[in-house]
């Protein structure tokens, strides 16, 4: 049993896959071929957005608009704690300093009251410079970003949406990829569309910040890649990897429907006797990964090892907690569920070629363990 199957989706569409990379192959073009903008451009329509620049990764995905709106030494960005580390990490590389949210226990999206506070801490010290709110689509759902943009208008704040593990996911009718001003996203092999290596895109409606982003994605160039305009980097996807996604995005809509089905199984499966995932009215979660909570996890997660069904741990240690981070300012008022989900969450096999006969012996074998270790603790 995989964790992500991603061998089944390249069979589905292998011979296309085939004809893609071989016509980039004869073409000769390896970067910036025409498929790069084909690929841009059928992702744009996808999300709904006016632009997509299409780059090397996904944490480049997130630098270059950091890099587009000045942001710097004595700037703060605000960053949920439980994510992975790229959220923080291209703040502390663009030489501003993250500052640490907690997440809501439902959702696992950074918490409004949260963020509040930790704003106006900040203002209320002085030493930073508020600039920016990097919300993060965990594991596939929509942050709340009708709250966010009211903050960050109101703060006078840039919000770049952190949708590397969303695409495909929607909430009230948005594609996820086009909140805030700008989005990012990673094709990254396992995301919900990834690639064959690493890639990444930004999303947005400002001509002039999209052609801002390319700049700053291609040296800094100017009119041509020889007139340096602005001190950039190299980061663009190669053409190899755009035909790839082109043919994964064709797919994209079908394998959505797949992992709704795939998640609602999961849900009534296991919502009794674990805290399990859910969409939320309004959205439809791209479903990257699907998490369970349960005070049994490390048995559960032994268990299931035992019988050949993985399982991971999504996160092990929020970031303020790691060692690269730990000095970076935090909200005040405490990052309790940060710190409580590392101890109670455990992720399941998810993707949209799990078949039903695999994920019922998943249920059952989860809720054999569980009710085995109910009824011991009952009968002691």
């Amino acid at each position: 049993m995989q964790f992500i199957d991603l061998g089944a989706q390249r069979e589905r569409i292998r011979d296309r896959l085939k004809a893609a990379i071989d016509r980039v192959v004869d073409d000769g073009r390896y970067i910036l071929g025409p498929e790069v903008t084909e690929f841009e451009n059928k992702l744009a329509a996808y999300v709904g957005t006016k632009h997509v620049v299409a780059c090397a990764n996904g944490t480049d995905a997130l630098l270059l608009p950091l890099f587009a709106a000045g942001i710097g030494p004595g700037d703060a960005v605000f960053v949920p704690s439980f994510t992975f580390a790229a959220t923080a990490e291209v703040v502390a590389l663009a030489k501003a300093e993250p500052v640490f949210v907690d997440v809501e226990p439902e959702t696992y999206n950074i918490d409004i009251a949260s963020l509040e506070a930790a704003i106006a801490m900040i203002k209320k010290e002085g030493r930073l410079k508020p600039r920016a709110i990097i919300p993060v689509d965990l594991f596939g759902l929509a942050a709340n970003y009708e709250a966010i943009m009211a903050i960050a208008n109101r703060e006078g704040l840039i919000v770049i949406e952190d949708a590397a593990q969303s695409m495909g996911g929607s909430l009230d009718g948005t594609m996820c990829g086009a909140f805030g001003h700008v989005g990012s996203t990673s094709f990254y092999p396992a995301k919900p569309l990834g690639c064959y290596g690493d890639g990444g895109a930004m999303f947005t409606n400002d001509d002039a910040l999209a052609e801002k982003l390319r700049s700053f994605a291609f040296h800094g160039k100017g009119e041509t890649q020889y007139d340096n305009v602005r001190v950039g980097i190299n980061s663009r996807l190669d053409t190899l990897q755009a035909a790839i996604l082109i043919e994964k995005l064709a797919i994209l809509e079908d394998e959505m429907v797949a992992r709704q089905a795939v998640a609602k199984r999961y849900a009534e499966g296991l919502g009794d006797i674990v805290k399990a995932a859910r969409n939320l009215d309004g959205s439809r979660s791209a479903w990257a990964q699907y998490a369970i909570e349960t005070p049994k996890r490390d048995g559960l997660k032994a268990h299931l090892g035992e019988k050949g069904i993985p399982s991971v741990i999504y996160y092990v240690k929020p970031l303020h907690a790691q060692v690269a981070y730990r000095d970076y300012p935090r909200t005040p008022t405490g990052l309790a569920v940060s710190e409580d989900l590392p101890k109670r969450i455990l992720c399941l096999p998810m993707h949209p070629y799990l078949s039903e006969a695999d994920q019922d012996r998943i249920i059952e074998t989860i809720r054999n363990y569980i009710g085995s270790n109910s009824a011991h603790v009952a009968a002691a």
